[in-house]
């Protein structure tokens, strides 16, 4: 496991000898979403600098990490920095370039500034559906988001056994396809496929229409880089929805904030994923066309509209509840939370504090009461043969990880 050494600083407290330090980080992330709640504070010019080591939770040789700083516009290193003031409860951290302030649970706190049943305050709450900058793609996503919600809205009317069970079925391929193939395996580079399966899964992927591989990943390699910063394409700090599902409908701020995209050289340079993205939205139209030929318009309502609203939202809880709900078991200086039943819809993507402390890991349900079905269908992969290269955390970075370390 390589080392890296970035700069740590202390800002003097009043009244308080000890200040304690704990440090983190991870793959990709010069961000990995601050402790909650946060508040944004500036730097002050009292500071003092040592030198430290940071734990790089990736393959320091991976291929994925070579692509990362061959390509990413900011040094791929992550340095969260912080000290905690024992006597007024505050936690300072510098995480990703950005100087925040996490409290301790104010009951003081107006409650409109955090988000429910968390401590979690929402910094700067982004204003997305009354804005007057739409463009194309914000006004075509939205389209189609609405129309498989509109079209769902049938169900009741238009329910039938095989109906239900192909919706069943196509969430559980066009589901692997993203915890597997989009994120899994071409994200986070956790294991090998052959090319052919390698391209079957994602193309399972590409029929839960959530975009095509090469911007999905793109997207989500920059999530893990700039994670609850502000330039994080998707933090609860902007608000729960707008972590959730709004950020999809602003794709100026998303660009604005991550500058051109320049970290999915591995896949731009394969013409299936060229291809898939040249064509993306024919994919799924093909699909409601074949299942309107075999069943009708129960087939479309129920394969089409009710499946993919189910896998987009928990797709999404993944980015939201996962990063404002639940416990934290790695110190991993982020929001990122374990959360059951997330896991649990989600087939093992909602052990989301585990991920972000061992991106590189295939294996995201690390204990054996974690359930992960994403991991059982790779360990048999493994198993019978086809997957290779398949990554886990090993003990000592188990250790270094820990809160305790």
């Amino acid at each position: 496991m390589a080392s890296i050494k970035p700069s740590f600083y202390f800002e003097p407290t009043n009244g308080v000898d000890t200040i304690m330090a704990l440090i983190t980080s991870a793959l990709l992330k010069p961000n990995s979403l601050p402790f909650s709640p946060l508040q944004r504070v500036t730097p002050t010019a009292k500071t003092r600098r040592f030198s430290c080591k940071v734990l790089n939770s990736g393959h320091p040789d991976s291929e994925l990490n070579q692509i990362q700083r061959k390509q990413s516009p900011l040094d791929s290193s992550f340095v969260t920095q912080l000290r905690r003031s024992c006597s007024n409860g505050k936690v300072s951290a510098l995480a990703n370039g950005v100087s925040v302030v996490a409290k301790e649970p104010d009951h003081d706190l107006k409650t409109q500034g955090r988000i429910l049943f968390s401590d979690v305050v929402v910094q700067k709450r982004r204003e997305v559906f009354w804005r007057g900058n739409w463009n194309a793609l914000d006004i075509a996503s939205a389209g189609i988001v609405l129309a498989m919600h509109l079209l769902s809205l049938c169900a009741p009317f238009y329910f039938n056994w095989p109906a239900f069970w192909l919706a069943a079925g196509l969430y559980l391929v066009s589901g692997l396809g993203i915890t597997l193939s989009f994120h899994r395996n071409l994200s986070h580079r956790s294991f090998k496929l052959p090319k052919w399966l390698e391209y079957l899964f994602a193309y399972c992927g590409v029929q839960a229409l959530q975009g095509n591989p090469i911007d999905w990943v793109s997207t989500h390699r920059y999530h893990h880089q700039f994670c609850d910063s502000e330039r994080d394409p998707h933090s609860p700090i902007e608000g729960f929805w707008f972590s959730h599902m709004n950020w999809i409908f602003d794709t100026s701020t998303v660009i604005e904030k991550r500058g051109d995209s320049t970290n999915v050289g591995d896949l731009e340079k394969q013409p299936f994923y060229r291809f898939l993205q040249s064509t993306y939205i024919l994919h799924p139209i093909a699909l409601g066309a074949l299942l309107y030929a075999l069943g009708g318009f129960p087939f479309l309502v129920w394969g089409m509209g009710v499946r993919t609203i189910w896998v987009y939202h928990i797709t999404w809880l993944v980015n939201s509840a996962s990063h404002v709900w639940g416990k934290q078991a790695w110190n991993t200086g982020d929001l990122s939370k374990n959360n059951w039943w997330v896991a649990l819809l989600a087939f093992g993507e909602g052990w989301h504090n585990n991920h972000h402390a061992f991106e590189y890991s295939a294996r995201h349900g690390l204990e054996w009461w974690q359930l992960d079905l994403t991991w059982y269908v790779i360990k048999f992969l493994q198993v019978v043969g086809v997957a290779t290269e398949v990554k886990l955390p090993s003990q000592l970075h188990k250790q270094k990880m820990a809160f305790n370390n």
